[in-house]
């Protein structure tokens, strides 16, 4: 028995070993950017002098974030795209789910892709997902799915979130579907979308299309596998009870919030733009070129007053702070938001970053500290009085080198100011650093502290810096 033992701990010792020695080699390369994407890429591209079909406003509020979902779900009237990181059968998460359920049952084709990470935590076996996938119109995908057997592959991650209704709207951002996000319950988080409504429809023009290639590039990929989708799953108890109480949330939520199906005049909340784009990273599950983080710096070089970069957490490699040190030595004045480590409720993001801040400091940067006691997670840019740049892409190594990430980028004088206003408003909850030591406080502004806990965590973290480029 004892031999047993004893095998057992050296398989399972071999197993952990052959894992993590698996992740750390293939991962720690970190490809530089080709000649090939630096020739190909022109910021002049962004601009545009005449104003597109597109319109567009940034949805700011958790609450306004849910209700904007359920409004576009219940608009579709043929097919339904949704793309996010995580999805949960948590109180938003079932709305959203029970909206998609009733979309479907009235003939709209729906699509949805979900990261493997998510599937393995939050969907294997659950009642809802499977309900909701064994409609015949209805197809669920997962990318990369989790294979511990395969652990070079676990690092590349799908953390594209948005919503595509029809030819004529969606939203994208950095907004997961769960209550962390969305709606009045849960752990909240700061975050933002934007929304985008396509006037034209008809025609071929609007940036839409480019969201629908993009999707489908991702959608075809070998890597991404069917969800349950047989129908002998819609027959299981737990499936029909789930669908059942689907069926009970929707009509629910339709009484709370009757609006939802009256008809609602989108060009009255959007702003004209005069052009809309899109930058992604490669979607391979390897480690990845930095096209998305080269063509933003491209973009902010261009500056020629201001930059303002809002992002959760900061994980840089020297060919990052070289960047930004570049950036810096132009003509504007460029700052930086993001959390304070006690803010952050990222415990790599909150060690990496307070053991590194003098080298974001050395950038030239200027830096803010949000301390609004809950957790920020905007990730948005704005260059000058008309570039805002919204998304998914966190200013870490993740975000450059292992995941998909898309940032929509908008010339529209219009969007960028309601976007400041929205940025300056938690720019207002932060502290300046002014030095290692020294911060500039507002009045009456607190200061965040960790719990004993969170603090612990944080120290134990710090012990593993050296395998940063997997945070």
């Amino acid at each position: 028995m004892k031999k047993i033992i004893i095998a057992v701990l050296l398989f399972v010792v071999a197993f952990i070993t052959y894992v993590i020695f698996s992740v750390v080699i293939v991962y720690k390369r970190q490809p530089k950017i080709s000649a090939e994407y630096i020739s190909s890429f022109d910021p002049d591209d962004f601009f545009s002098d005449q104003v597109s079909c597109d319109r567009a406003c940034v949805i700011e509020d958790n609450m306004q974030a849910l209700i904007e979902r359920l409004r576009m779900i219940e608009r579709a009237s043929e097919r339904i795209i949704l793309s996010t990181f995580d999805f949960r059968a948590d109180n938003s998460g079932k709305k959203v789910l029970a909206a998609l359920y009733n979309a479907a049952n009235k003939g709209v084709e729906v699509k949805i892709l979900i990261d493997g990470y998510c599937e393995m935590i939050h969907m294997k076996n659950n009642p809802y997902f499977m309900a909701l996938s064994t409609l015949d119109n209805v197809e669920i995908k997962i990318y990369n799915p989790i294979n511990i057997l395969k652990p070079w592959k676990s690092m590349g991650r799908l953390h594209d979130k948005y919503l595509i209704i029809d030819n004529e709207l969606y939203l994208l951002g950095g907004r997961n579907t769960n209550d962390n996000f969305l709606g009045e319950n849960g752990h909240k988080n700061y975050d933002r979308d934007v929304l985008v409504y396509n006037t034209r429809p008809d025609t071929r023009d609007s940036s839409i299309y480019e969201l629908y290639n993009y999707f489908d590039k991702i959608w075809n990929m070998k890597e991404c596998r069917y969800f349950h989708d047989k129908a002998s799953k819609g027959k299981k108890k737990k499936v029909f009870k789930a669908v059942e109480e689907l069926k009970n949330i929707y009509l629910e939520t339709m009484q709370k919030y009757p609006f939802l199906t009256e008809e609602f005049d989108y060009t009255a909340v959007t702003y004209k733009v005069n052009k809309i784009s899109f930058l992604t990273n490669p979607v391979h599950i390897k480690a990845k070129e930095p096209t998305l983080f080269y063509s933003l710096i491209s973009l902010m070089k261009k500056a020629k007053e201001e930059v303002k970069i809002h992002t959760p957490y900061i994980i840089c490699n020297e060919m990052m702070y070289e960047a930004l040190k570049e950036v810096c030595k132009g003509k504007a004045n460029v700052t930086l938001m993001t959390n304070s480590p006690a803010n952050n409720d990222n415990p790599f993001g909150a060690s990496d970053y307070m053991l590194h801040k003098g080298k974001i400091l050395d950038t030239g940067i200027n830096i803010y500290e949000y301390e609004g006691g809950i957790s920020y997670h905007g990730k948005s840019i704005t260059i000058d009085h008309n570039i805002s740049i919204i998304g998914s892409f966190n200013m870490d190594l993740r975000s450059v080198y292992l995941s998909t990430e898309i940032m929509l980028v908008a010339d529209s004088t219009d969007l960028n100011k309601q976007l400041k206003n929205y940025m300056n408003y938690y720019e207002e909850a932060s502290v300046r650093v002014i030095d290692l030591e020294r911060v500039e406080m507002p009045e009456g502004l607190k200061r965040q502290e960790f719990t004993d806990k969170k603090e612990i965590l944080v120290k134990i973290i710090k012990l593993f810096n050296r395998f940063r480029y997997l945070m």
